[in-house]
């Protein structure tokens, strides 16, 4: 398992112009801080930590100091890196390829494989993997790579057939629907870029399928998506997710350009959700509100609503909207200016235990989630000279999060580095990337995004 790194204290350091302490010292520091939890929180409970313990000086925002004076990073060199340390992560050959591991498991009565980490992880985190993989310059002369990513698909299209992936939804806690939006954006992937492998034939029927599963699993009338539903599978009265929304969102933009069927009505609905989550200060609430929050003030948010909270998910949010013609460039740009604002409050929950702890709620899993949408989002904005700033910054910040062997890993758990890196590599290769499909109401066209 990769290091775990206090990132707030390395920025004290490096600001302070002294070299961070070694990996040994770095162990001895932190050992009675890690051996102070226990990890007993189900992932996505609103159990909360042990408050901790003041310190006597909060460090600087990373935004306080210039990037030069960050650690640098070689895209070249670290893509390299990071490729082979996936690689290595890869798993044998009865075992998923690259599954992600948080601390939900299918271990209650009623739940498949009891024990195992839930099967819409398992094929989540082979699907971002795998597009890590494939977004990467010089794949399709790579024949270490595009070996594992067959495999990969191998197994994302098998597991697809598992009872845990079909549409139906279980209980008040599932999330297959993870696995329905990444395997979608797979295989939309190697479809356009004519990736597909010769030998497997299941692609299209499965693609079409994806998207049947993400139009029929929608929210009814309240719109958007969640893995938690605590009034039952399609009650209108479950709140969408903003952070699963919004990337659902934009598989299904996608699936509509290729050809695919998607109700315009499913794609309102969630739109509406999103822009009733945005408050008056610029944040999403975590799940969407009956009624729109335009006119909340910040004071009076809700502790996963606030803006330090919503930080990861707010530039995918005002993306997805412009891309369906409801957000502005100004409103992306303070997004995007407000995930490095934030990004202190994102690292300093990176690879810890528990979920939505205090004060902002904010979980592990939204620290890689927060750079490769950052990242999607610097693409859109109009200026190139921004965009270049932009892209600058976000690679000095990406620099501090990375894992001694060249990986990335948000979690805890080493088994997520797969999923950790693929989202770094995404991050770092975002500009050269086709931009998302932007949202087209009305008819089918066949082939529009190709």
């Amino acid at each position: 398992m990769g290091r775990v790194r206090d990132l707030r204290a390395e920025s004290r350091w490096r600001q302070m112009g002294l070299p961070f302490p070694s990996t040994i010292m770095r162990t001895i520091w932190l050992s009675p801080l890690l051996c102070s939890f226990v990890l007993v929180a189900q992932e996505e409970t609103a159990k909360k930590a042990p408050e901790p313990k003041a310190t006597k000086a909060e460090p600087k925002k990373f935004t306080e100091f210039p990037v030069p004076e960050a650690a640098p990073l070689d895209v070249e060199a670290a893509s390299k890196q990071a490729i082979a340390a996936m690689l290595a992560l890869q798993e044998g050959e009865d075992g998923d390829p690259w599954p992600y591991e948080g601390v939900y498991r299918e271990d209650r009565k009623g739940r498949e494989d009891p024990g195992q980490l839930p099967v819409g992880y398992r094929v989540g985190g082979t699907a971002i993997a795998c597009l890590g993989l494939i977004a990467t310059p010089g794949y399709r002369g790579d024949e270490a790579r595009k070996a594992a990513v067959e495999r990969g698909l191998e197994f994302v299209l098998a597991t697809l057939d598992a009872p845990r992936m079909q549409i139906e939804f279980i209980g008040t806690y599932d999330v297959r629907g993870w696995g329905h939006i990444y395997a979608l954006q797979l295989l939309l992937m190697l479809e356009d870029r004519g990736l597909v492998p010769g030998s497997v034939k299941e692609v299209p029927a499965k693609t079409k399928w994806l998207v049947k599963a993400l139009v029929e699993s929608a929210i009814p009338q309240s719109g958007g998506w969640n893995y938690s539903r605590g009034s039952g599978y399609l009650s209108p009265n479950n709140k969408a997710s903003t952070f699963m929304t919004a990337p659902a969102l934009q598989a299904l933009f996608h699936a509509k350009a290729r050809g695919h069927t998607v109700p315009d009505e499913v794609v309102t609905q969630a739109l509406d959700a999103l822009e009733r989550s945005r408050a008056k200060p610029g944040g999403y609430a975590y799940g969407a509100p009956a009624e729109s929050q335009a006119d909340v003030e910040e004071e009076k948010l809700s502790m996963m609503d606030k803006t330090p909270s919503s930080a990861a998910r707010a530039v995918a949010c005002e993306t997805t909207l412009l891309l369906a013609g409801r957000g502005d460039q100004k409103r992306l740009e303070t997004a995007i200016d407000r995930f490095f604002a934030h990004w202190d409050d994102l690292a300093v929950r990176k690879s810890q235990p528990f979920t939505h702890v205090k004060p902002y709620g904010i979980a592990p899993y939204y620290f890689m989630f927060g750079h490769v949408y950052c990242a999607q989002g610097i693409e859109q904005l109009a200026s190139a000279e921004k965009r270049e700033l932009l892209r600058a910054k976000l690679r000095a910040v990406l620099a501090l999060s990375r894992e001694e062997d060249g990986s990335w890993n948000d979690r805890q758990f080493g088994r997520s580095g797969g999923y950790g890196t693929a989202f770094a590599l995404l991050t770092l290769h975002m500009p050269s990337l086709p931009k998302p499909v932007p949202w087209a109401s009305g008819a089918v066209t066949p082939g529009a995004s190709k």
